[in-house]
C-alpha cells in the first residue's frame, strides 16, 4: 500500500495526516516541534508503512528542524508553497477557509495526486548536517577585526 504524509507546520506544533493511495485518511496527529513530536510522527508512519523512508512527506516550509530531522531519517520531503496550497484548497470549496488539520490532509493529498508537479527538496549532505549541529559560527575570524 502506498501512503503519503502531509504536515501543516506552526511555531508551537504541527498537524500531521497520513493518507492511502485512495485518499482515505489513515491517521491524524498533532505533535509538538521537539524530539517527542518527531518520535510520535515516526511511530505513526511506521504503523502504516513497511519502511518509513518510502513515505513521501509534504510540508509548507523547507526551513525548520522538522524538515532536517525528516531528511536525516531518510524521508523524501516536498516543500509546497503556501500560495500553491491555497489554490489546491479552492478545489474543495470556494470559502477557502483554513484549518491546520485540513491543510495537513490536503498536503498529503497533493502528493498523492500531483507529486510529479512538485520537486523534492535536495537530500541533506553529511557536511550540511554537521554544520547544522555545530554550536559555533562557520565564519573564520579575519585578522582585520578585533573585539574590544
Amino acid at each position: 500500500m502506498s501512503i503519503t504524509c502531509g504536515i501543516d507546520w506552526a511555531e508551537a506544533h504541527a498537524d500531521v495526516a497520513v493518507m492511502d493511495e485512495h485518499g482515505h485518511i489513515l491517521g491524524r496527529l498533532r505533535i509538538d516541534t521537539g524530539l517527542h513530536g518527531f518520535t510520535q510522527l515516526m511511530e505513526l508512519l511506521a504503523a502504516h508503512a513497511k519502511d518509513v523512508r518510502e513515505v513521501p512527506v509534504a510540508i509548507e516550509t523547507d526551513k525548520n528542524l522538522l524538515v532536517v530531522a525528516l531528511q536525516g531519517a531518510g524521508l523524501v520531503v516536498h516543500a509546497i508553497n503556501p500560495r500553491a496550497l491555497a489554490r489546491y484548497r479552492e478545489r474543495y470549496g470556494q470559502a477557502g477557509s483554513k484549518s491546520d488539520g485540513g491543510d495537513a490532509a490536503l498536503l498529503a493529498d497533493v502528493l498523492r495526486t500531483d507529486r510529479h508537479q512538485h520537486r523534492a527538496l535536495p537530500a541533506t549532505t553529511e557536511g550540511a548536517q554537521a554544520s547544522a549541529r555545530s554550536p559555533g559560527s562557520t565564519r573564520r575570524p579575519s585578522g582585520r577585526c578585533r573585539r574590544r
